[in-house]
């Protein structure tokens, strides 16, 4: 696992990361790092390697967009100083043209979106070991779907700054794909945004892989 001791993980992103997270720092006693992927992350950490202490710190925000991270990045990202730092952003960023379209203030074209996200990693990565990336998704299993395939665009981009500053890389949506053969996305999201426990164990899942995870850690000694 790339995780060494006494490290710590800081999770920035929107309501997806937040998931009712304490403030104005997501960590500490009755579940400050919030109910979502944050919170498997962590307990899959803890439970996995003990004798790693790694502190697992939630910076999600409901409704937050790239730009809305980088109001807040100095004090949110930089001052907490991680050792590793994953970035999950975009959601709100496609949404608002859909839900708002008649209020463009609120958008943050794709263009935009991509050049502030990597300026934002960018002015991180002096002081990280390590950053991963993860895309925006939207369940729908119909890439021709309006929102789905904007969506899948700005993912395009989050993948390509990956690409750019050496980061590690979590692709959101095509760890949801297999769970359309079986299932109706909204049995993982009631309105194919924000997850169920069982969509968050799928973020977390993918994450945990990138990272370098040994899942042979978590089966008993039996």
């Amino acid at each position: 696992m790339r995780l060494e001791e006494g490290q710590r993980l800081v999770l920035i992103g929107d309501s997806i990361t937040d998931c009712e997270r304490k403030y104005p720092y997501g960590e500490g006693l009755f579940q400050g790092v919030g109910k979502g992927y944050a919170a498997l992350v962590d307990a899959m950490l803890q439970v996995a390697y003990p004798e790693l202490s790694i502190r697992v710190t939630n910076m999600g925000i409901g409704g937050n967009t790239v730009s809305d991270l980088q109001d807040r990045w100095q004090t949110d990202v930089l001052d907490l100083k991680p050792d590793w730092l994953t970035v999950m952003i975009g959601i709100n960023d496609v949404w608002r043209e859909f839900d708002q379209p008649a209020i463009p203030e609120s958008h943050v074209g794709l263009e935009e979106y991509e050049r502030t996200l990597e300026e934002l990693v960018r002015s991180a990565q002096p002081g990280l070991q390590g950053l991963v990336i993860l895309t925006p998704f939207y369940l729908e299993p119909n890439a021709e779907d309006r929102m789905r395939s904007r969506m899948d665009e700005f993912g395009l981009a989050a993948k390509r700054v990956a690409e750019r500053v050496g980061a590690l890389f979590v692709d959101t949506q095509a760890a949801f794909a297999g769970q359309f053969d079986y299932v109706h996305p909204t049995a993982l999201a009631s309105d194919r945004v924000h997850p169920n426990l069982s969509g968050h164990l799928l973020i977390a899942r993918a994450l945990l892989a990138a990272i370098g995870f040994d899942w042979s850690r978590m089966q008993t000694g039996s």
